[in-house]
């Protein structure tokens, strides 16, 4: 999608010169949208604490939208600052911006709407979260929120919009116009290692219930072996996770063969010692969503590489 040509309108009757352009770099793809007519909206205008998610009830046209993006070694902060800026300056006012475990972490994920996977990914580890609106409540024109997330070098941006009756609307547009920052492709990955000490490897594939690994290339693993062949003292465990699906034991198996298969890619495709990796299997013994959905089992069916002790 290039230039304005792709814009997607967000309200229900645009007027020509009054809508709000939102301007996503040029390489963002649009992988979801869903439109409400008329609906509700509990947006977070606080992070979650004691139990409770303080949320905002706003009504009107709705519209949800995911769009992804190759961030390489972009973080979070820089995916949404130049969005919020271009919100901020059209008058919207910030009422909730958050990250991570300050907006509640898991419970803030999971007490708030959010397209589900494939099309929106949400690292409990790495989001960011902002609300606005524009106008007062009693008579505000527009509400607006956006959730930013990563999974290896692949950006996710979710923006909804609410537009109240007489409210203006929003648009959304890949633009060349917006650059993002440039740095070391593998600066991401390994400063999540060495700041967390694991990361999903979330651009992998695997067919259902196999543990080949499609034929990539996966830049996840392209920013691993630069990392590791950086130093031979470095050491990581390759560990797979599964959904509920199954019994434990098929599960831990599978785990393990598919954290085998990004070892032996890892080895003979980017040239990484073997000395320097493991493969383990936790089955479902360590999930970062709920398997109660498909977007929950589909988190939850992933590799992470962990970074060992090295003495």
């Amino acid at each position: 999608m290039r230039g304005w040509l792709g814009a997607l309108a967000l309200c229900a009757c645009p007027v020509a010169g009054q809508g709000l352009e939102l301007s996503l770099p040029t390489n963002a793809t649009l992988s979801r949208e869903v439109s409400e007519p008329a609906g509700s909206y509990l947006m977070p205008v606080g992070p979650y604490a004691d139990g409770t998610l303080p949320v905002l009830e706003v009504e009107g046209r709705i519209v949800l939208q995911a769009w992804r993006l190759a961030a390489q070694s972009i973080t979070t902060l820089q995916i949404l600052a130049p969005l919020r800026d271009q919100l901020t300056a059209a008058g919207y006012q910030v009422l909730l911006d958050c990250e991570g475990q300050e907006c509640g972490g898991f419970d803030f994920r999971f007490g708030t709407r959010v397209l589900p996977a494939p099309d929106m990914f949400v690292d409990l580890f790495d989001y960011r979260f902002v609300a606005l609106r524009k106008g007062e409540e009693a008579a505000a024109e527009s509400y607006a929120s956006l959730l930013i997330s990563r999974s290896g070098t692949t950006a996710y941006i979710q923006v909804i919009h609410v537009a109240p009756q007489g409210g203006r609307g929003v648009s959304v547009a890949a633009d060349a116009r917006v650059q993002l920052p440039r740095a070391e492709a593998d600066q991401p990955l390994a400063q999540a290692l060495r700041d967390q000490g694991h990361v999903i490897l979330g651009d992998l594939n695997f067919q259902s219930g196999s543990s080949d690994l499609g034929e990539g290339p996966f830049a996840s693993l392209t920013a691993l072996a630069a990392f590791l062949k950086s130093d031979p003292g470095l050491r990581v465990a390759l560990v797979g996770h599964t959904d509920t699906v199954g019994g434990l034991t098929p599960n831990i198996a599978l785990s393990k063969r598919r954290a085998a298969s990004v070892l032996e890619r890892l080895v003979s495709v980017h040239g990484v010692p073997r000395a320097q990796l493991d493969a383990e299997g936790m089955g479902y013994l360590s999930p970062i969503a709920p398997n109660l959905d498909r977007a929950g089992r589909e988190a939850n069916r992933r590799v992470e590489a962990v970074l060992l002790n090295s003495e």
